[in-house]
C-alpha cells in the first residue's frame, strides 16, 4: 500500500479502479479513507474513516450509494441528537 497525506492526516491507497476523476480530469481514483464532515442549522458532524474513492491528484473523492446513505443516516441521527459538534468512526462491515 501506498501511503498518501490528506489535510495532513495519514490515508493509505489501496488499488485503482481506473476511473479518471471528473474535477481534475487528470488523476486516477484509488480506494482510501476520508473524513466526510457535515454542517447543518450551526451544528457540525464530522465522519471519520469513511471508505471513498480518492484522487492522486486533486484528492477529491467519491463516496458509493451504500456509505452516502450510512453517513447521511449517522449524520441525521447527530443532528437529532441536539449535537453542536459531534466526531464519530464509521464501521462498515
Amino acid at each position: 500500500m501506498n501511503p498518501i497525506k490528506m489535510f495532513g492526516q495519514l490515508i493509505l491507497k489501496r488499488k485503482s479502479n481506473n476511473m479518471k476523476c471528473v474535477i481534475c480530469k487528470t488523476g486516477t481514483m484509488h480506494e482510501g479513507k476520508v473524513t466526510v464532515t457535515l454542517e447543518k442549522n450551526g451544528s457540525i458532524i464530522l465522519i471519520k474513516e469513511v471508505p471513498a474513492q480518492i484522487c492522486d491528484v486533486c484528492e477529491h473523492y467519491y463516496l458509493d450509494e451504500a456509505i452516502t446513505g450510512e453517513v447521511l443516516k449517522r449524520g441525521k441521527e447527530g443532528l437529532l441528537k441536539g449535537a453542536e459538534l459531534e466526531v464519530l468512526k464509521l464501521k462498515v462491515a
